[in-house]
Formats: structure tokens, sequence, C-alpha cells
């Protein structure tokens, strides 16, 4: 799917090209989505670059990544994706900066087009380019990062009351499964926000890197580092809540081994308990024609005082020596 933005007045119009119609000379953001056959030839017609394909855009290499290629500038980001359902993934997606034009390659479909398609297709300035376009994605990616951290950090903290503070009512009811595939889940999306949060700090290190020969303005530079803190800061807020779902995992299973402990030292002293008694039980069971005790006319009761007094031994025992 081919769709070229134009500004209209006050705000950039949208167009959904079909098959064979010719993309605007005056389109300044150019959406290449899962291209069909010839969708790609049309921009390489039209700018003179080679659209890079899904296998290449998913190569990890920096250098094939970020480079610059007949005057034009390809940055390839990895997005987050479907991050509010239970399978977030990510996507790549391609930036092309060529004769002040922005074209996007993508085969997905990430929250932030969406949102600055509804931005800019509402009122833009009538100096918009590629440039601001690209820097209006950026930005929109780095809140979406930020606000999926809020998220995850706030159901963390809810899976940590669970954990600590059972008896609250305000802590959720959760089996110790439920808390363990809670977890697991923000943990990996912490760590696919994180990666993704990498790879668009290295896009605006690129950008930043460019700014001059490209003569951006003062503002566009300053909005571009004033991001890249911001990225800064994210990625070592994503690793802190790696590292707090990481702790909070150990402590949750450190306490499920401790209640399996708790069982095996009922068993354990049940077993200890009974052995006597047991003992007992099997030498009065043997039914030898000289036992002295079958002839006493108290022998069973005696017999059912030592077996209890046997029983309760051990158990004084283990209370004095603080096992219980």
């Amino acid at each position: 799917m081919l769709t070229a933005y134009v500004f209209n007045e006050s705000m950039l119009e949208r167009r959904l090209l079909e098959p064979g119609e010719d993309i605007p000379q005056a389109a300044v953001w150019i959406d290449l989505v899962s291209p069909a056959l010839g969708e790609d030839k049309m921009i390489e017609k039209l700018l003179g670059i080679a659209v890079p394909t899904r296998e290449e855009m998913q190569e990890i290499e920096v250098s094939s990544r970020l480079y610059i290629e007949d005057g034009a500038r390809f940055m390839t980001a990895v997005l987050m994706c479907q991050s509010d359902t239970s399978s977030p993934r990510h996507t790549p997606v391609t930036f092309i900066l060529a004769r002040q034009r922005l074209v996007t390659v993508r085969y997905d479909d990430p929250r932030p087009f969406a949102i600055v398609d509804h931005k800019l297709g509402r009122s833009c300035a009538p100096t918009v380019t590629g440039e601001t376009v690209l820097c209006d994605l950026l930005e929109a990616v780095v809140d979406r990062a930020a606000d999926i951290l809020e998220r995850a950090g706030a159901e963390v903290d809810a899976v940590s009351h669970a954990i600590f503070e059972p008896e609250q009512e305000s802590s959720p009811t959760l089996s110790q499964n439920d808390i363990l595939r809670s977890l697991g889940r923000k943990g990996d999306l912490a760590s696919k926000v994180r990666e993704s949060l990498v790879s668009v700090g290295r896009v605006l290190i690129f950008l930043l890197n460019e700014a001059e020969g490209m003569r951006w303005s003062k503002d566009t530079r300053m909005q571009l580092k004033s991001m890249q803190r911001d990225v800064s800061g994210l990625t070592d807020h994503a690793t802190y809540l790696t590292n707090k779902i990481t702790f909070q995992l150990d402590a949750m299973l450190g306490m499920v081994s401790i209640e399996q402990n708790n069982i095996i030292k009922i068993f354990s002293v049940a077993a200890v308990v009974f052995m006597p008694p047991t003992l007992i039980a099997s030498i009065y069971g043997m039914n030898f024609r000289h036992m002295p005790e079958l002839d006493w006319a108290f022998g069973y009761p005696t017999v059912v005082v030592v077996m209890v007094l046997a029983a309760a031994g051990p158990l004084a025992f283990f209370k004095w020596k603080k096992w219980l």
C-alpha cells in the first residue's frame, strides 16, 4: 500500500494511491506499507534511490541500518508493535530522507504512525518538510515507549504487592502461576522496549551527525538532542525495570521454594513422630508365645501410653530445638 502526504492549506492531506497512479511531485511524506510489486520501483524512479527489501531491513549490522547512498539518508529502527496486547513484537521500519522528502518503509502498523497521521492531518506548518515529519515520528516513538514503560511499571508494582503484601485488601489475588506468567510477560516487554530505544538512539545520533551537513535549523537540532536525552533516560528506566522484574522473579521462586520446604518438613516430622509408635506396635504384633506383656491385665493400655509418649517425645524435642 502506497500513501502520499501532500501539503494542502494548513494540513497534510493523505492520498491513498491506486495501482499505477503516479506519486505527486509535491508529496512531503511517502508511506510504503508492505509494498506490492512495482510500488518500490515508483519511489526509485521518483527519487533515484533503491528501497531496501524486508530482508535488508532485518539485518542487525549498524552499517546496514544507517548509511548514506546517492545523497539519501537511510535509517532503520526497530519499533514496538501491538504492545497493548498479550503478544507484543518488534517490527523494523526504514526512514529515508531524500530531497527534503521522507519515505517510510514498513511491514506492520506501529501506533506512532497513526498518531502522526492524525496530528498532521489536523494542522501543520506551511514549511513542513520530510525532516520535520521525521522528527514528529521519532518524537511519537519516544513518547510511545515512555507510555509502555509507565504502564509496565505500574503493573509490575501491582504484582509486587501481590507477592510481598498478599494480606492487604488492595493487593490483587493472584496465584503463583499467574504471578510468574505476568512477570515473564513484563520482562519480555521491557527488554523489547529497551532494544527499540537503543535502535532509535542510534538513529538520533546518526541524524545529529548529519544535521550540520543537511543544514537543519538550530531548533531542529535542539529537538533531536532533547529526544536523545529522553531516549537515554528511558533506556536506563527500562534497564531498572528489567532488574526489578528479575528481583521479583527471584523472590517469587524463593517463596515457592520456602513453601515446598515447609511441606517437606511437615512430612518429615510426621514420619519421625510416628516412627517410635510404629516400632512398638510392630514389636507387639509379632504374636510370640513367650511375651510377658501378653499376660498383663494392663498390658494393652500400658503399650498405648508408651506409644503416645514415644510420639510426643520427638515433637517436644523439635520444639525445644526450635525446628518447628
